[in-house]
């Protein structure tokens, strides 16, 4: 598939989000080449009255001045240093990364106002910026979330398009974990009747254990206008026999009700406990201490040093 790619100047970077795990989110592009079916994004392009049908993800707007803008936002006086996410509403690996290299200028940024971060990817290219992590989590709190919701060629294949292949996204984690970086799998979105099945989450979470990952969690998949027509359009050509199943549960709701949501959490509650899920990272970046004022910096700056030394002062010596 042939992507457009509209290189664009932005006016802001971070976005303030509610209803998510992090107050503030960060997108380097807009729109995403991985082309889900299920992307949640897609409904908010259909609320902003963009594509979101298979149109999405044709055109990519790439932020070309988005890490300048981050560098004047972070500095303002009033940011609180509150934790970013990059990668809510985009995957920041994917392929255009490896040419404008915008999400890897994010983290160096970040990492130098020394801000909590963290990253959602599909894409395996994240280990190319194993350096700038390194040094943001010696910095401030810093994790990467890789989105695996399932290991089954034929669901993967068939409903993340444009992705990397879920065990080679394991394959990163691993590399992550070894240099000693927070790097979790998020299980999302399960799909009722394909991916919920025991086996297959099993399946997941034993390969996140082998990988290393520090943590797991799952959701299921909601359906909000923009993403459910998409979906429920490639359901009917890829499993027909699923589609009243979907329309039933989803009549008049975005969101599954707890009935029938906590059994498959319950199921990776259990098998995070089953396999051993749990940070055994060998070597663990932990931020450290912001370093001191520089005591000749504030000696220049202190406005009685600035006027002539008499020769009998005890540092006179020392300060010329």
């Amino acid at each position: 598939m042939a992507v457009d790619y509209r290189e664009e100047p932005c006016r802001s970077a971070l976005n303030r989000v509610s209803g998510m795990m992090f107050g503030w989110s960060l997108n380097p592009y807009m729109g995403c080449a991985h082309r889900c079916t299920f992307c949640y994004v897609r409904a908010f392009e259909r609320r902003a009255d963009r594509p979101s049908d298979d149109r999405y993800g044709r055109s990519i707007r790439v932020k070309v001045n988005v890490v300048e803008v981050l560098r004047r936002e972070l500095a303002r006086p009033r940011w609180k240093h509150e934790l970013v996410a990059i990668g809510a509403a985009t995957d920041p690996y994917q392929p255009a990364e490896g040419k404008y290299r915008l999400t890897r200028g994010l983290i160096e940024a970040l990492a130098e106002a020394r801000n909590p971060l963290s990253i959602i990817t599909r894409g395996p290219m994240v280990i190319r910026d194993v350096d700038v992590l390194v040094e943001a989590a010696r910095r401030a709190r810093t994790s990467v979330t890789f989105s695996v919701p399932t290991l089954d060629h034929e669901i993967w294949r068939t409903t993340e398009p444009g992705t990397a292949p879920p065990r080679q996204r394991l394959r990163a984690l691993s590399r992550l974990v070894e240099a000693g970086i927070d790097a979790c799998v998020g299980m999302a979105p399960i799909l009722p009747g394909l991916s919920d099945r025991p086996e297959l989450l099993a399946d997941v979470v034993k390969a996140a254990r082998d990988a290393g990952a520090t943590s797991i969690w799952t959701n299921v998949l909601y359906l909000r206008p923009g993403t459910r027509e998409h979906f429920l359009e490639n359901l009917a050509r890829d499993w027909p026999e699923l589609v009243p199943r979907y329309e039933r549960q989803y009549a008049g709701r975005a969101y599954l009700p707890k009935r029938q949501i906590e059994p498959v959490r319950r199921e990776v509650a259990d098998l995070k406990d089953r396999f051993g899920i749990a940070d055994r990272r060998d070597v663990r970046l932990m931020p450290l201490p912001a370093p001191e004022p520089d005591l000749q910096l504030e000696l220049a700056l202190e406005p009685d040093v600035a006027k002539p030394a008499k020769r009998d002062e005890p540092w006179a010596s020392r300060v010329a």
